[in-house]
């Protein structure tokens, strides 16, 4: 044998010791993966077999990328929520297990992004660039962890501010029916947030897509789309997605909260939100109650909202402030779902067709409406303007009824009533048109002074729009003590009630002459 035969053996032998070696020391690690299979295919919903294992909100992953949430968990089958496009699922598929139940991807990279709930982005912005993960279900902070309500949330709308105020960690919820302006006014609060430090999320439930599109528009027009996430599940979307929609946006909203933010949460709207979880708990058989919603209605709003409030300064004194939108159906707000979320909301603000039509805008009915928490958060400059503004209102509105059966009046019921009509015009507002605190303060001030009453009807969106103008030349000091605990004095109201009315004096009428008036005349001695 040659030495290079030799040589060659000895590198075939090595070779082959070291496999062996490998292949001595080499244990085969074993990781059981438990694998089902769907029996069956329903509207957003499959039926699953042969995962003992699952636990309950497990996420579960099927063919094509598609996840479900183990909803009910027999011993012979699983009940699986799906959570996206099923067109090409089919019996005998295969299911597996993740091992975790869902969760979103936070923080502050999600800021002027558009996703969807499982934190996919919709805007083709590029990917998210998240800094941690959330499960969408928590536990709500227990009481012991929670700090009073002391700090206002100004929305813009004189209307809410003077009459209903909200405050930083309320429940504020706003029902109405169709059209009449629900969705405007939580995009008017969202908008007058700019500058104020606080976190938006826009949580659109089942909307349009033309709808959605619009207040993403309006949003990024006005530059509020940099301080703002949306969450959109779209109506044409599984109804998994619109029912884990609210819930991902809370998470998403709490990681700020945590961070020692101020963060203000709209859902839009709950109505199709308990619809969609109607329809699953329906195709699940689960059993139907009052107008065949299932038994645990009220516990998916209650669990979701109670995890909005205000943290104690131990925990980095944030706030979530939440207000759910709801839709009526002809005014009747003793309907199942709209009762439920009065009574876990800490007050509520009801839109009335009939003002609507009338076109006072914001439609807001002060009579229904109430903020049970917000009152002692509210400025107390605004208190001492406002206070007796939501009984004069209340007593305009009846007397307003009365007079329409041709009833004579008499002279202090006819200044009452004129008053009031001044009331609800300075009350109207535009959409997209947040007021600042300064100009409402003003308007208002001018109000309980009666400086309206001058002003003829037909002039009065000018004489509000110049006496808001005027309050721009308003000392920088005394427009801070609007937004602290101080009171107004006196000479403040004198300093703000002179502007106001230098501002409307060009709105007041002049003083009639007579056509055939003599110029007086000298008596002769």
């Amino acid at each position: 044998m040659s030495v290079a035969s030799e040589n060659l053996q000895d590198v075939f032998n090595g070779a082959l010791s070291g496999i062996s070696r490998a292949r001595a020391a080499f244990t085969p690690q074993l990781a059981p993966h438990e694998v089902g299979t769907i029996t069956n295919v329903s509207a957003g919903i499959v039926r699953v077999s042969g995962l003992p294992g699952a636990g309950s909100e497990e996420l579960l992953e099927f063919p094509g990328g598609v996840f479900g949430i183990a909803f009910n968990v027999d011993e012979e089958e699983i009940g699986v929520v799906l959570l996206g496009d099923y067109s090409h699922l089919q019996a005998g598929d295969e299911v597996k297990r993740t091992g975790r139940v869902m969760d979103v991807a936070v923080g502050e990279g999600l800021l002027g992004r558009v996703i969807d709930p499982l934190g996919r982005p919709l805007d083709e912005a590029g990917p998210l660039a998240a800094s941690d993960r959330l499960p969408i279900e928590r536990p709500a902070p227990p009481i012991m962890d929670r700090a009073p309500v002391t700090v206002p949330l100004q929305t813009g709308l004189i209307a809410i501010d003077a009459l209903i105020p909200i405050g930083r960690g309320q429940r504020e919820l706003i029902l109405g029916d169709r059209q009449t302006g629900k969705t405007a006014i939580a995009i008017d609060t969202i908008l007058n947030q700019h500058g104020r430090n606080v976190v938006c999320v826009y949580c659109a439930i089942g909307q349009r897509a033309s709808a959605v599109a619009k207040a993403i528009a309006n949003l990024r027009d006005k530059g509020a789309l940099d301080y703002t996430v949306v969450v959109v599940a779209e109506g044409n979307d599984a109804p998994g997605l619109a029912y884990i929609a609210p819930y991902a946006a809370t998470s998403i909203a709490e990681h700020f909260m945590a961070a020692g933010r101020d963060v203000l949460i709209v859902y839009d709207d709950l109505t199709h939100h308990a619809r969609a979880y109607r329809e699953l708990s329906l195709l699940l058989r689960r059993p139907p109650g009052r107008e065949a919603f299932p038994g645990d209605i009220f516990y998916i709003h209650s669990r979701m909202l109670e995890r909005a409030t205000h943290l104690s300064k131990e925990l980095g004194g944030g706030s979530l402030t939440a207000l759910p939108i709801i839709e009526t159906e002809a005014q009747d707000i003793s309907a199942y779902i709209p009762t439920n979320l009065i009574s876990i909301t800490d007050g509520q603000i009801y839109l009335s067709p009939s003002l609507f039509e009338l076109g006072v805008l914001p439609a807001v009915d002060i009579g229904k409406s109430v903020s049970r928490v917000g009152g002692k958060a509210q400025w107390a400059a605004y208190r001492a303007v406002a206070g007796d503004l939501k009984l004069a209102y209340a007593q305009f509105v009846e007397l307003e009824t009365f007079a329409r059966f041709g009833a004579r009046l008499d002279e202090a019921t006819r200044k009452i009533i004129d008053h009031g009509q001044r009331m609800r015009a300075c009350l109207k507002q535009p959409e997209l048109s947040p007021i600042l605190v300064p100009a409402q303060i003003a308007v208002l001030l001018a109000l309980t002074a009666q400086l309206f009453d001058r002003v003829a009807l037909d002039r009065m969106v000018e004489a509000v729009h110049a006496v808001q103008k005027a309050a721009a030349a308003l000392p920088a000091e005394v427009c801070a003590r609007f937004e602290s605990a101080h009171k107004l004095s006196d000479e403040d109201r004198r300093s703000i009630i002179e502007i106001a009315r230098r501002a409307l004096a060009t709105f007041e009428p002049k003083p009639a002459v007579a056509a055939d008036a003599k110029p007086p005349t000298e008596e002769k001695p």
